[in-house]
């Protein structure tokens, strides 16, 4: 046993829970525990502008790499209740991070003191727990639940509120004897799969639905080996995507009101059979559940029991971490393919192939125009970047264009807030991303608005060397409000757009186009191009490269859209509308008709 401050029980106990890496902003009533942070200097600190923007980093750096969790501190106050769009965004997505508040002093509490609120009643219904530690004693055994917790069942966020007086105070601990509290996740039984095989068994156009907790449990591979075995197409959900790879043969597409492909949409309606593991049936995935569901049974595979009829009753339903269901898919089905008792499901597999690569299904990329069609600067982004990109990404019409035309190949590396979509995540999360993974080749994609949220974050990747790509495309627009606008007819409050009278020579500003992205993020300490036609992004996308080599800072590549694009999307999947022209030949789609080249 030894006698320590109650802050430097935390600090040893998140050391032995793996914990390297920290986010955050220091503040007078959390400096004591900054203060053994310091002395012990084991975990790493980036500090962030804002802290919203500390704690979605701490969300990049959870999402990029299985195991990881990130960890976002702030003083009192603000401070937490600017972490709560983070902790929204994480829970949300079932993203474990711990987020660390200072608190005034025990006596001063409900007393009105300066910067003092009940941060733990704020974040209770955005987090598995939340707590305020009144006795000093208890501090290494709060850090040890939240970690047990955030790892346990389906995973998500904690937030720790600690008085200043409570880290001050001296504790007895012995970190020497500490161990981790065991992680507890459901797991299917053997008899559930072979159940659940059965009932695929009887389908004759089954699909499988790959979600976010596949990624979660790090089962992407199990589940290709399963759709191999089966031999059934698999359409993953937004967050899941990367699960399978874009070009793999049992790839069916992503269905969707919004970040969708035609494609996903008709294999999806002409299945009979979905097998869904560690998705949640987001109303963006199915829109209604009565043209969703019809015509076809269900089973659900989810690692949280009140998941399993949250949107509607399935055939079957399984609770389980999705990575120990697919364990035994596979381990079950081999056993079956072996025996001859799984159906051939090759003409069901062609016939997904088939409408993924008929023209008809796909959309038209090829646009010359200038000001530039978001379709063509995925196209160009397609071409330039390769299989091993990673993108980041939030809400928008930038994000929803993306997920139809853009390819992902692994898993992470599609990093999306799904849920909560709260602008200003993308820069944040971006730099969470290259904190985590130093090496991966990382392109953030926002739109004008997102960018402009929380945009003060790119100097903590100029201060901190942390450089990637941020693809900015530029309509001086709220572009899917407006364009959710027609409903009531009217354009109201959207455009971004003025004449800047200190770039009066520059053609963009001069055109009305407002903010000055260039000027902006260079006197951010950052570097940024700004193109205005197709053959520009190449060139761009390797200046880009040689300044973050050269510099190791984030670089801006902004593209200059047209000031109105429609992007297709509907009220149900058998209805979504397409507003720009379809592809008519092989030109017209040169990096979708690729894909299975």
């Amino acid at each position: 046993m030894a006698k320590m401050k109650a802050a430097m029980a935390a600090v040893l106990v998140m050391e032995k829970e793996g914990v390297t890496q920290a986010f955050g902003v220091p503040g007078a009533a959390i400096n004591p525990l900054y203060a053994q942070l310091r002395e012990r200097g084991t975990i790493a600190h980036v500090l962030g502008r804002h802290v919203e923007g500390a704690s979605h980093m701490a969300e990049g750096y959870t999402r990029a790499k299985a195991g990881n969790i990130g960890v976002c501190i702030g003083t009192s106050g603000p401070a937490g209740t600017d972490m709560i769009t983070g902790l929204y965004s994480a829970q949300a997505d079932s993203i474990p991070i711990l987020c660390i508040t200072g608190q005034a002093p025990r006596a001063r509490l409900h007393k009105e003191d300066f910067q003092a609120v009940d941060i733990a009643s704020i974040a209770k219904p955005v987090t598995k727990w939340a707590t305020t530690v009144l006795e000093p004693a208890q501090v290494p055994r709060a850090f040890q639940q939240a970690f047990h917790l955030m790892r346990s069942g389906r995973p998500g966020p904690v937030l720790i509120d600690l008085p200043f007086d409570v880290m001050m105070a001296e504790i007895e601990f012995d970190i020497d004897t500490y161990e981790p509290l065991a992680v507890y996740k459901p797991a299917a039984s053997r008899k559930q799969i072979e159940r659940a095989l059965e009932m695929l068994n009887e389908a004759d156009r089954p699909l499988i639905v790959a979600g976010g907790g596949i990624i979660n449990a790090d089962a992407s591979e199990l589940l290709v080996q399963f759709a191999e075995i089966a031999g059934i197409p698999v359409i993953p959900t937004l967050m899941g995507w990367g699960t399978i790879p874009d070009n793999h043969p049992l790839q069916a597409g992503m269905c969707g009101l919004q970040t969708s492909q035609r494609y996903g949409n008709a294999n999806l309606l002409a299945s009979d059979f979905v097998l869904g593991i560690g998705n949640r049936w987001a109303n963006r995935h199915t829109g209604s559940p009565e043209v969703y569901c019809k015509g076809r049974k269900f089973i659900h595979i989810d690692i949280e029991p009140t998941q399993i009829g949250r949107v509607f009753a399935p055939d079957y339903g399984i609770v389980s971490d999705a990575g120990a269901a697919l364990q035994l898919f596979v381990e079950v089905a081999r056993e079956w393919q072996a025996a001859g008792r799984l159906r051939d499901r090759s003409a069901w597999a062609a016939e997904c192939r088939g409408r993924k690569t008929d023209l008809q299904y796909l959309r038209k990329t090829n646009f010359d125009t200038v000001p530039m069609k978001p379709q063509r600067v995925y196209q160009c982004m397609n071409n330039a970047f390769g299989e091993d990109v990673c993108y980041v990404s939030t809400i928008g019409l930038s994000q929803i264009a993306g997920a139809q035309f853009l390819h992902v190949y692994k898993p992470r590396h599609w990093i999306n807030c799904g849920q909560a979509g709260p602008l200003g995540w993308t820069v944040p999360a971006a730099l969470g991303v290259r904190v985590a993974d130093p090496q991966r080749k990382l392109v953030a994609l926002s739109g004008d608005y997102d960018f402009q949220f929380m945009i003060e974050e790119l100097a903590v990747g100029a201060q901190f060397k942390l450089p990637y790509i941020h693809v900015v495309v530029n309509n001086s627009y709220l572009g899917l409000i407006r364009q959710s606008q027609r409903g009531f007819s009217m354009d109201y409050c959207v455009q971004l757009g003025f004449e800047n009278i200190n770039s009066p020579s520059d053609e963009v500003t001069a055109q009305g186009y407002g903010v000055d992205h260039v000027k902006v993020v260079e006197g951010l300490g950052c570097k940024a191009i700004r193109v205005h036609r197709q053959e520009e992004i190449a060139p761009a996308i390797k200046q880009a490269e040689a300044w973050m080599a050269e510099f190791q800072v984030p670089v801006v590549i902004e593209v200059i859209l047209e000031r109105v694009t429609n992007i297709a999307m509907g009220t149900e999947i058998d209805n979504v509308v397409e507003f720009e022209e379809l592809a008519t030949g092989k030109a017209d789609v040169p990096t979708a008709v690729a894909l299975l080249d």
